[in-house]
């Protein structure tokens, strides 16, 4: 039997993915602070979010671990499945149930598996398949596009939702180095993955006024992503979600 599936974006790349009864949280951010911003509303504070089966964590920058804020979530046995980087910094935080998964490496949580993807970004990456119900959601982080990512479907099968980071950030002090995937590059993914939905995440943030001038180069604007999907996989939709809407997805 199929479970239904809602995915409640809490803000650029943390959100509430509901397979039936379970509840996954991924990247957590609540909180900002210089040159990090989430430039849009964040729709949850640890303290009201609901009960969590499983927390996902790609990597350990600020704005996707956000521990220093999550801390306040009142159960610290919340299975947290992370990048390796994250291990210490999840346990001193006061969580008690945190694992590493390396890419292709999988653990079940009661009636969810989650499977590590591999991930480029600017640090050490993973990104996650979860599946549960059968429904089937990969949830990018931030990364790049990178050659094992095509290979997603033949390994876990087809996917209800693919959730990808669209912004192309360029690091400028770093000779304007790319560290996440641009809505071209996401839509040639979706391309290749063909879900039965794509949603773009990792777009809004902005470093401010001067981080923007000096540090960062991003596109902050999903409707790009839309329409690179359009041009390129007419047929699978695209939904953008705003902080707070909790989207049903079809079976």
């Amino acid at each position: 039997m199929t479970e239904p599936l809602v995915i409640t974006r809490v803000t650029h790349s943390c959100h509430l993915i509901q397979f039936g009864d379970l509840t996954v949280l991924t990247d957590p951010w609540f909180s900002q602070k210089l040159f990090y911003h989430p430039g849009e509303p964040v729709a949850f504070q640890p303290e009201t979010l609901p009960h969590l089966d499983a927390v996902v964590i790609s990597h350990e920058h600020y704005d996707h671990c956000d521990l220093g804020a999550f801390r306040r979530y009142r159960d610290k046995d919340v299975p947290l499945l992370v990048a390796g980087p994250v291990v210490g910094p999840a346990r001193k935080a006061g969580f008690t149930n945190v694992r590493a998964l390396e890419p292709w490496q999988s653990a079940r949580v009661g009636d969810l598996t989650i499977a590590a993807a591999p991930g480029k970004h600017g640090c050490y990456e993973v990104t996650y398949v979860l599946s549960a119900g059968g429904r089937r959601v990969y949830f990018a982080g931030d990364t790049l596009l990178v050659p094992e990512l095509r290979t997603l479907t033949d390994r876990y099968g087809p996917l209800d939702v693919a959730l990808l980071p669209v912004n192309g950030l360029h690091i400028r002090m770093a000779g304007n180095k790319q560290v996440v995937m641009n809505a071209e590059e996401a839509a040639e993914l979706t391309a290749v993955l063909r879900p039965k939905l794509a949603v773009p995440q990792h777009y809004a943030f902005t470093g401010g006024p001067i981080g923007d001038r000096l540090f960062l180069k991003s596109d902050k604007d999903p409707a790009r992503f839309v329409e690179a999907a359009r041009r390129l996989v007419p047929d699978v939709p695209v939904t953008v979600i705003n902080p707070g809407e909790p989207l049903t997805v079809s079976p």
